[in-house]
């Protein structure tokens, strides 16, 4: 069975369009990027190097270094489907990370969306 394209996809080429969203609401890269370490584990500089090396989301997320566990608090719908019932683990994490953007674009209190 082929692989989703999104598989394939390098992470920074779609970074920006979360960075925009996010912007676009009054929230800053900064916020994003704490996103995507609470939610991998990795460390600013190591995220930096993931997108300047052009890493695609499937090696991103199983390289994550520290997959953070408070990750499957994560409910609700993106895309139409419930993030807590995707099977696939990559897709679950690719779902993971829109629904905490989503969440960012719309306002939510960092803390509720990290989930402390």
């Amino acid at each position: 069975m082929a692989k989703h394209k999104i598989y394939l996809m390098s992470v920074a080429k779609v970074y920006p369009s979360y960075i925009a969203k996010a912007e676009r609401k009054g929230r800053t890269k900064s916020e994003v990027d704490e996103i995507f370490r609470w939610l991998t584990g990795y460390t600013q500089e190591e995220l930096e190097t993931q997108l300047e090396n052009g890493t695609d989301f499937e090696t991103f997320f199983a390289e994550a270094p520290a997959p953070n566990p408070a990750r499957s608090l994560i409910k609700g719908v993106i895309c139409g489907i419930r993030v807590e019932e995707i099977e696939e683990p990559t897709m679950r994490e690719i779902r993971y990370l829109d629904k905490l953007i989503d969440e960012l674009a719309k306002g939510k209190a960092m803390e509720k969306i990290l989930r402390k």
